[in-house]
């Protein structure tokens, strides 16, 4: 596996080589504070951070909890603080709020920037600015490319399996083509819900693991009561793989679309076959078509963040002992 040192101080010494992947509509302050509290990155869409007309900006009011209960952490318990956090910026055109939530990440100095849906080099230096790093996700190697081009420090492959707006390549493959040509960040995207993934995700080359499923079903998350419920109730073989919900593809709960009044087959069916869902804008699309990923599975009940963490750091390293029982030190030569 890469050694750990080789990565920029703000992505080592956690408990876990694990971020809390940020979810719409989902992950908030309560998720974020509890993943790094338990050591690992947790993250958030800027977006997430909605107000009503006239109310003050609520990405500030969530920056500022998030950075006083940290640091109210780190004075509590010295023997083990907290991970750093990171902030999801959607940087298409379509986000009208980019340029303002840019601005209020970049004061508040946020440590890590995940950037999504293009790759635009004044972001990059927004976080640069601020003393932050880039981490951009990338569906395959020709966009890594790209990413790295203008100016991401890191990159997370978003493989096949992931849950909301993923890749159709396997983990072997996009890793492979990736790691042939970067040696810097790179994190791993898709169906990773347990420890034993975790390591796999390692063993294929990546830094760090990239988690989001299994946190949907923790009372931490701001997900639906319904949505935790589905996504225990859920396997691989519930997810439906469709352009349909967001223009974008993406993986989502079968029996969520149904709840929406849509068939499943005509929603997963190519642009051109399929009728008009009737879908009326992304806010809709979100809060009655819900998101999760092919590690559903192993997701068996509501956990506490800090419980899910502490059975994940269980797995992962009961594995990694395992591997290495297969793997005795070579012999020296000549003995």
């Amino acid at each position: 596996m890469r050694d750990q040192s080789r990565l920029p101080a703000v992505l080592r010494g956690l408990r876990l080589p694990l971020v809390g992947a940020p979810m719409f509509l989902v992950s908030g302050p309560e998720l974020v504070i509890a993943q790094c509290k338990a050591g690992i990155i947790g993250a958030f869409p800027a977006l997430n951070a909605r107000e009503a007309e006239g109310e003050p900006v609520a990405l500030e009011r969530w920056l500022t909890r998030i950075t006083e209960e940290l640091a109210r952490h780190d004075r509590d318990h010295p023997e083990r603080p907290a991970a750093p956090f990171a902030v999801n910026q959607i940087v298409h055109r379509s986000n009208t709020r980019l340029e303002r939530d840019v601005e209020i990440c970049r004061r508040h100095r946020v440590p890590i920037w995940i950037t999504s849906l293009g790759a635009r080099p004044e972001v990059n230096e927004a976080a640069h600015s601020c003393g932050g790093i880039v981490l951009h996700d990338v569906v395959n190697d020709r966009f890594a490319r790209k990413a790295v081009a203008r100016g991401a420090d890191g990159l997370i492959a978003v493989a096949a399996g992931a849950g909301g707006h993923a890749g159709a390549l396997s983990p072997f493959a996009l890793m492979a083509e990736i790691r042939a040509w970067f040696d810097g960040p790179l994190l791993l995207s898709g169906a990773i819900a347990t420890g034993r993934a975790l390591l796999a995700a390692r063993a294929l080359g990546a830094d760090l693991g990239y988690m989001g499923t299994p946190f949907i079903a923790t009372p931490e998350a701001r997900a639906h009561d319904a949505y935790k419920q589905m996504v225990l109730a859920g396997g691989a073989e519930d997810i439906v793989a469709t352009d349909a919900v967001t223009g974008i593809s993406g993986n989502f709960l079968r029996d969520s679309i149904i709840a929406a009044g849509l068939d499943p087959e005509q929603v997963a069916r190519s642009a051109a076959d399929r009728p008009d869902t009737g879908l009326d804008g992304e806010s809709r699309a979100w809060r009655d078509i819900w998101s999760a990923g092919h590690g559903i599975g192993s997701v068996q009940a509501i956990t506490p963040v800090a419980e899910l963490v502490e059975r994940i750091a269980r797995e992962y390293h009961a594995a990694g002992r395992e591997l290495a029982a297969d793997f005795p030190p070579s012999p020296v030569p000549g003995t």
